[in-house]
């Protein structure tokens, strides 16, 4: 456990030692339904999980990413977006398709990646993509 976030820890990722102040993000998605949502992360999406108590299911997430856009005049600026990535959407999307998956957009090419929307029961929408753009790595 780091004791404060001044301090550097040495952190083992993928048997490559690197240093990091910052050793993961937590993601909080807001649901009118909990119990539903939680569902489709362990059910449908297969995310590992532990109960941190009462009920409270935390996922265990793959690899991700973070990037900082201009905010532009339909977002103002501290807005966040969720997208899980795969690396075949048309597979990906025929696979949550044959579990029940409901999605809310086509798809959409676009110059950094193809992208549609899914549907989180009780919780809204999450965003999918395939990423056109190289992926940045922890060497």
């Amino acid at each position: 456990m780091i004791p404060c976030c001044n301090t550097v820890a040495f952190v083992r990722q993928d048997t490559v030692l690197w240093y990091a102040m910052i050793n993961g993000a937590h993601t909080i998605i807001y649901a009118q339904d909990a119990a539903k949502a939680r569902a489709f992360f362990k059910d449908v999406l297969g995310f590992p999980s532990v109960d941190a108590g009462r009920g409270w299911l935390i996922f265990a997430l793959p690899p991700g990413e973070i990037a900082a856009h201009p905010a532009e005049e339909d977002a103002k600026s501290g807005d966040c977006q969720l997208f899980f990535m795969c690396d075949d959407i048309k597979k990906t999307v025929d696979e949550l398709k044959k579990k029940g998956v409901e999605f809310t957009q086509p798809l959409s090419d676009q110059p950094w990646g193809i992208l549609t929307s899914l549907k989180v029961p009780g919780a809204g929408e999450i965003g999918l993509y395939q990423p056109k753009h190289p992926k940045p790595t922890h060497t």
